[in-house]
């Protein structure tokens, strides 16, 4: 099995808040992160796709076609955006990093496998939402 990873950045901002606490609970769970005028930060996300590579090109996926996947899918749609109000696809959900990587999965997987070799599938995802903190989603 080989694993191919991609790797994409992106700037956003969010905030984490659950309206179905009070502003006690919300401000005590989240802290800095529950700020009512949103917080930013530079996300760097990776996208691996394992499978075995394809006799005629040799790839487990071409990197150029993934890249433009993500660009299509998430950087576009996510970079310098509130993503709370601005992201169709996160409508609904709390914008953590663990809630994000599962969003970032479904958003790419159809299309990852389509253009994937063979037998080849999204492995994972992973979001860095700082240089200390990610998270990552292999179902």
């Amino acid at each position: 099995m080989v694993y191919v990873t991609r790797k994409v950045h992106f700037n956003a901002a969010h905030r984490l808040h659950n309206p179905e606490k009070s502003a006690e609970w919300n401000e005590e769970t989240y802290g800095k992160c529950n700020y009512p005028n949103w917080h930013g930060h530079n996300y760097v996300l990776e996208v691996t796709v394992c499978g075995e590579p394809d006799p005629e090109t040799g790839y487990v996926i071409d990197l150029g076609t993934l890249k433009s996947i993500l660009k299509d899918k998430i950087t576009e749609k996510c970079d310098h955006r509130n993503l709370n109000k601005d992201v169709h696809f996160l409508r609904g959900i709390i914008p953590s990093t663990e809630n994000l990587v599962k969003a970032f999965f479904d958003q790419i997987k159809a299309e990852v496998e389509e253009n994937a070799s063979e037998g080849s599938r999204l492995y994972s995802v992973r979001l860095f939402e700082t240089e200390r903190n990610y998270a990552e989603y292999r179902p």
